[in-house]
């Protein structure tokens, strides 16, 4: 069972620990969860084999959270402010701690990162590329749509896919579309400001985002990794727990 604990607004989020030694903080993608992004595919015993305590947060909406339905509860930079919340809770200082985040929790990642307020030290960012950050209200426009038409994305829709996992999953919608306004585009000369190793992690069939070679390029002390597969299929796979557990171990 998942741990559980108040963020900075009383929202009750889960969080899923496996492993004992230095803290690595998971961040999970959009519509997705601690479980589907890291537990089930194994990545967070790879984590602790390798001598890491994997610390995977489900965001507000996501997984074992609660996704209240006050417009309240999602302000500006809400997720930022979650895994900030995470941090404090647990007492992990600057540097403490490693920071990994796949797609939405690559963003949230560099957001938190970019603008000072967390410091890890190291952070590792999976299936994200520049358009990604810098164009993030394009992106949203997709999900928004994804939820407002639900009903009616038949087979064959580019949306369709995006539609059929965000079932699976059993995403409250409201809080969902409300979770979508909470974010904004990121102002890539912050990415200036992400002074510690950083890896970047993506498949080489994931375009989803932009280009993550790209990214790696601009960041000031990066390495790119690349791993098999696409955006939805990447995580699926053994490689990218390797290529994170590479990377925080060097």
């Amino acid at each position: 069972m998942p741990q559980t604990f108040e963020s900075f607004d009383g929202t009750r989020l889960a969080v899923h620990r496996a492993g004992e030694g230095r803290p690595v903080v998971l961040l999970h993608g959009l519509f997705s969860s601690a479980f589907m992004n890291w537990i089930k595919w194994g990545h967070h015993t790879r984590l602790a084999d390798a001598g890491f305590e994997a610390i995977m947060l489900d965001f507000r909406v996501h997984g074992d959270s609660e996704a209240p339905h006050d417009p309240a509860a999602y302000p500006n930079g809400v997720l930022v402010r979650d895994a900030a919340a995470l941090v404090e809770h647990l007492g992990l200082e600057a540097g403490e701690f490693d920071l990994v985040g796949f797609s939405l929790g690559a963003r949230t990642a560099i957001h938190a990162v970019g603008h000072g307020i967390l410091e890890p030290r190291r952070l590792a960012i999976c299936g994200m590329g520049v358009a990604g950050l810098a164009e993030w209200e394009r992106r949203a426009a997709h999900f928004k749509r994804v939820i407002d038409e639900f009903d009616t994305i038949k087979p064959g829709d580019p949306a369709y896919v995006a539609r059929t996992f965000l079932k699976s999953q059993g995403v409250d919608r409201v809080a969902a579309r409300l979770l979508l306004d909470a974010m904004d585009d990121f102002d890539l000369a912050r990415l200036a400001n992400i002074t510690m190793p950083t890896g970047v992690i993506c498949g080489d069939q994931d375009q989803d985002n932009g280009s993550a070679e790209e990214l790696a390029a601009i960041l000031p002390d990066a390495t790119y990794f690349e791993v098999p597969g696409n955006h939805l299929n990447s995580v699926t796979k053994p490689d990218l727990g390797e290529a994170i557990v590479r990377f925080l171990s060097a």
